[in-house]
């Protein structure tokens, strides 16, 4: 493989677990995070290993960022061919601290009758705009080419609601029907388009809702491990087999529109 690659999030857990597999093909890897020096540590990962990447700061809600970025992409590795739209998350401030809404709520928490437009807004944007504008900007290198897919990130969230996260639920719902909506509009020009569906994997945003000081699972991770009937976390690079398979144009050349759960069995149980 010697197709450029370009993934954004390319700093976090998960991205970055993808970003050095995927240069093992010898493709140059395009790393875009608003934290560069994040992006800049994979690549000198990833380079210092012999394959050939470069991090690039990059705002995925701002067009004008991403047209400059990819500019200095294709001069530095040439046109888009796969591009991984990592970029994502929650945040605070669309947040419910109780689970569920009962007598002894305190008002002054953020609740759902007090959260605030702006914090559900962002995490909307960053979700939904934050995968749409990066696929205006690099799909069109895509078009007329062979070999081109566009991978999104959905979750488990977009399968069942989770409690406590209202918008990145609704968000991650969102991915999942824009990646099926893409995936049909883009057919006729032979870009795949699909998702992954990961399961509960700790991460730099959630460990610490995860695992409590003592290493211990906290009483929310635990409803998830006892509702994951492999009974644990997944492992980042247990994400790559299904990355592989959906960017594989021989494999999976007719594959398109699919969201592929990666969770330990979480989608298919059903409590009881």
């Amino acid at each position: 493989m010697n197709q450029t690659i370009v993934i954004t999030g390319a700093g976090g857990v998960l991205c970055s677990t993808f970003a050095k597999e995927l240069a093992k093909s010898g493709a140059p890897i395009a790393l875009l995070d608003l934290n560069i020096k994040a992006a800049e540590a994979v690549a000198a990962e990833i380079n210092s290993a012999g394959g050939k990447a470069k991090a690039y700061a990059a705002n995925v809600l701002d067009r004008a960022n991403l047209e400059q970025v990819h500019e200095e992409i294709v001069k530095d590795f040439g046109k888009c061919r796969i591009l991984i739209n990592g970029a994502g998350g929650n945040h605070p401030s669309a947040t419910t601290k109780d689970e569920v809404l009962t007598p002894d709520s305190d008002p002054n928490e953020i609740n759902f009758f007090n959260l605030k437009q702006e914090g559900f807004s962002h995490v909307f944007d960053l979700n939904i705009w934050g995968t749409v504008l990066p696929c205006q900007i690099f799909a069109k290198d895509m078009v007329g080419a062979e070999g081109c897919s566009i991978l999104n990130i959905s979750s488990m969230a977009a399968y069942s609601p989770l409690t406590k996260t209202p918008a990145y639920c609704a968000a991650k719902a969102g991915i999942s029907n824009f990646t099926q909506w893409l995936a049909v509009h883009l057919a006729p020009q032979g870009i795949r388009v699909n998702a992954l569906a990961p399961g509960f994997f700790l991460t730099q945003q959630n460990t610490h809702l995860l695992v409590g000081e003592n290493g211990e699972p906290t009483p929310r991770a635990g409803k998830i491990l006892r509702n994951t009937p492999m009974g644990r976390f997944g492992k980042p690079e247990e994400l790559l087999g299904a990355l592989q398979f959906l960017l594989d144009d021989t494999r999976a050349g007719f594959v398109t529109g699919c969201i592929l759960p990666v969770d330990g069995g979480f989608s298919a149980y059903s409590g009881v």
